[in-house]
């Protein structure tokens, strides 16, 4: 074949290659919107809490040893920095994609060639040495290097690594996620204890002013001043309460046990001073701007990082329908008799070769990745859109949460203090015989559950303090 009808064939070749170059479909991609509203109400103060780091925004020694030792402890934080190094790893792996790859070896063997072929009837004329026929099983004895390169023209392996990169900086933030809530968690936790361990002292005194009540009863009835109606029905009230204890005294286990396993430990009591339970102050939250949730929220820089992989991901499966250009080539000595290794250059075997390939006929596969490449881009912008839109809502609804627990707060004082006193005014009214024994037993009943209930709700202004924070993006610096 002449060269010109070489270069007539590569031309034509060629012209199928572009061709399929050009027959890439056109999907349509989604941007995502980044737009949040200017501020939560109205405020224009930058001054974030997230920014606080959760050493300096929570000062209870207990609390903050507990949190550091889950920080180390915690399995399934554990298990996260597995998979990050498993990121990692394919970066490397990406990397090595668009390298040469070379290796090295040799062998030894024989081999026999028909006589009836183009090569065995050569062999048969030839002589490898003057007077010597070339022999029917003629061995062989290589070293050499190999080497192949595919030539990134069109950036597909350059883009998978990137991508790799992106989805490995997505697994940081997902740890960083996962240490946020680690964080509050631990922290709601430790507040709920504190507050079962006061509920248990206010059921306990309960109970103390409940016998003592009953004491009184037992006197009346002996002075014929009530039934044994009345005595029965403060005896089921002081069993009521007593069941009340044994209740919370489970809560506290179990709440125990919640801590325990978030700090990667077998069951054991969990330091804390909860005397001062009722003392605590919820400290104020500067909530900052909407858009400061872009750059403290992990969930949020998690999704914005996995829809850059998504992206990149499409010029992936996009390039898969481009040829591709590959490069092999080898170096090294092979002969006959391995004492003729060392005769340069006469041992000496070389090749290079080019390869310009691409899809041609059947490419449902590639167009399939490619179409599913797109649909996961738009996948990853909805997710986002929908994390940003979480991230706002959530600090929303906190910060009405905490506005609304303090006023809750201190209704529910109000109502505590009168009943006390309406409690102290009963049982005078009773000793008196000026009030009934169920206006008595009530009125206790009363106080009890108002006592619990401001418990509850100052716990439940530590825990929005501690969700403010969390939602803000605090906790895992």
């Amino acid at each position: 074949m002449s060269n010109k009808q070489i270069l007539s064939w590569a031309g034509i070749t060629l012209l199928a290659l572009l061709h399929t170059a050009c027959s890439v479909p056109r999907l349509v991609q989604k941007t995502e919107n980044r737009n949040v509203p200017a501020s939560y109400n109205g405020s224009q103060d930058s001054t974030n809490t997230a920014k606080t780091v959760w050493r300096q925004y929570f000062t209870d020694p207990f609390l903050t040893a507990l949190i550091d030792t889950a920080l180390h402890n915690n399995q399934e934080l554990n298990i996260t920095f597995q998979e990050i190094q498993v990121a990692n790893n394919e970066i490397l792996a990406r990397q090595g994609e668009y390298q040469p790859f070379v290796t090295l070896g040799g062998g030894t063997g024989a081999e026999k060639v028909s006589r009836y072929t183009s090569k065995g009837a050569s062999d048969e004329l030839s002589e490898i040495k003057p007077g010597k026929p070339t022999p029917t099983i003629l061995p062989n004895t290589y070293i050499g290097a190999f080497a192949s390169w595919e030539v990134d023209i069109w950036r597909k392996l350059r883009n998978a690594k990137k991508a790799a990169v992106a989805n490995y900086l997505a697994s940081v933030e997902g740890k960083n996620f996962q240490v946020t809530n680690l964080v509050a968690e631990i922290a709601n936790s430790y507040y709920e204890l504190m507050a079962l361990d006061n509920q248990l002292g206010i059921i306990r005194q309960n109970i103390d002013i409940l016998t003592n009540a009953l004491s009184i009863i037992r006197q009346e009835k002996e002075a014929a001043k009530v039934t044994e109606l009345a005595v029965r029905r403060f005896e089921a009230e002081v069993f009521k309460t007593q069941s009340l204890q044994y209740e919370i005294q489970q809560k506290i286990i179990e709440t125990e046990n919640r801590i325990n396993f978030l700090v990667g430990r077998f069951p054991q009591p969990v330091q804390r001073n909860s005397q001062n339970f009722n003392t605590l102050i919820p400290s104020p939250i500067q909530a900052g701007v909407p858009s400061q949730l872009l750059e403290n929220r992990p969930d949020v820089r998690q999704a914005e990082l996995r829809l850059e992989a998504a992206k990149l991901d499409v010029n992936v499966a996009r390039a898969n329908f481009y040829p591709s250009l590959r490069l092999t080539g080898s170096l090294g000595v092979m002969a006959y008799n391995p004492m003729y290794l060392a005769n340069f250059p006469e041992s000496i075997f070389a090749s290079l070769l080019g390869d310009l390939v691409g899809p041609l006929v059947n490419k449902n596969a590639i167009t399939a990745t490619y179409r599913s490449a797109n649909a996961k881009q738009i996948q990853s912008v909805y997710d986002y859109e929908r994390t940003v839109l979480n991230a706002y809502i959530e600090v929303v609804n906190q910060l009405a949460n905490i506005n609304n627990l303090g006023q809750k707060y201190t209704m529910k004082n109000n109502q505590v203090q009168a009943l006390t006193q309406s409690t102290n005014i009963s049982l005078k009214l009773f000793t008196s015989a000026r009030a009934d024994y169920m206006e008595v037993l009530l009125t206790q009943r009363d106080v009890l559950e108002s006592r619990m209930e401001l418990i509850e709700t100052r716990m439940q202004q530590m825990n929005a303090q501690v969700n403010t924070y969390r939602a803000l993006g605090g906790g895992w610096k």
